[in-house]
């Protein structure tokens, strides 16, 4: 629906809002600021709300072999506060609340970088988030049920399938990729086990999430966070949910790895190379993100600590952690 970008204007920081209208595409100021740093996180929140308001409502849900709509509840969350709860609960399936998850963060990103502007400019980007989601309402009623939408000048126009976002594409989590990776994870499984899944997700989400910056990441296809910190000895870490259904893990595991060379005679940096598991911890229960969280926080913050865990013995608990190794080094 729209674009969001900042722009040098007589001395001050313009956002503009971009959007197709009836003539093609139209720009209109949202708000000035006295510089580019205070526009900046502001245009950043705004593009990622846009994104991951528009594309749930333009794509089909393919789950299941049928064809259906993904829910609007989310809509309401761009205006109401109260409302925003409601984008952590819930269990539709894993990409649209995935996508919930992150519409509620970025909303919070950016009531944040609005704390550090005027009155006026929060009261300016207030006023855009309600034109966004009242328009993009009405587009969607007359798509769904024909309801005529009174033309105006700057009416913001909406097609199914193409949406108008910067992120389209550009935000992992929004591609088509994303969406059948976690759609196949839900082939066969029943509602108490989407639940399930849609918890684990949200808890390995808000784990990675406070450490955009690490080499590696959320992996989407196998519920996992991959975390590979810099001089970290070729040591790795990732810490697996269990996969939804009868044929996945039925519990929560953390795993040490090490990249290996092909090439045995090579020496330095590897031109190919392939990971082995040294070590693993089976969790007896679900760990939080935070407990995650900190986990990731201390390999980051003390290169070699991987190299000096993957020494530690069946029966053991990493140094400074309640992790008990259960297979590996010793087996």
């Amino acid at each position: 629906m729209t674009i969001y970008s900042q722009h040098a204007n007589r001395g001050k920081t313009q956002i503009l809002a971009t959007y197709q209208g009836a003539g093609g595409v139209v720009s209109s100021t949202v708000t000035s600021l006295a510089t580019p740093a205070l526009a900046a996180p502001i245009v950043e929140a705004l593009n990622r709300i846009s994104a991951l308001a528009t594309v749930p409502v333009s794509v089909h849900d393919l789950r299941e072999r049928r064809v259906a709509s993904y829910p609007t509840k989310h809509l309401s969350a761009l205006t109401d506060r109260t409302s925003r709860v409601d984008l952590l609960s819930g269990a539709h399936s894993l990409w649209y609340e995935y996508a919930c998850l992150e519409l509620h963060q970025s909303l919070v990103d950016l009531d944040d970088a609005l704390l550090a502007v005027p009155e006026p400019i929060r009261i300016a980007v207030n006023a855009e988030l309600e034109a966004k989601a009242r328009e993009l309402c009405e587009a969607l009623a007359e798509y769904t049920d024909g309801t005529p939408v009174p033309e105006t000048e700057n009416r913001r126009y909406w097609d199914f399938g193409q949406p108008f976002v910067t992120y389209d594409g550009g935000m992992d989590m929004l591609s088509r990729e994303t969406r059948e990776q976690l759609d196949r994870l839900e082939e066969g499984i029943t509602p108490e086990e989407r639940e399930k899944a849609v918890a684990n997700l949200r808890v390995l989400v808000t784990a990675c999430s406070r450490f955009p910056d690490m080499l590696g990441g959320l992996e989407d296809a196998n519920l996992a966070i991959f975390a590979e910190p810099y001089d970290s000895e070729g040591y790795y870490l990732s810490v697996h949910a269990p996969k939804p259904g009868n044929g996945g893990a039925d519990s929560w595991d953390m795993e040490i790895g090490r990249w290996e060379s092909d090439d045995p005679d090579e020496e330095g940096e590897y031109s190919s190379a392939t990971g082995s598991t040294v070590l693993r911890c089976a969790l007896p229960a679900s760990p939080g993100a935070g407990e995650i969280a900190d986990l990731l926080n201390r390999i980051e913050n003390e290169p070699g600590l991987l190299a000096k865990w993957a020494e530690t013995r069946v029966g053991m608990a990493l140094a400074g952690t309640k992790f008990v190794v259960t297979s590996g080094y010793d087996d």
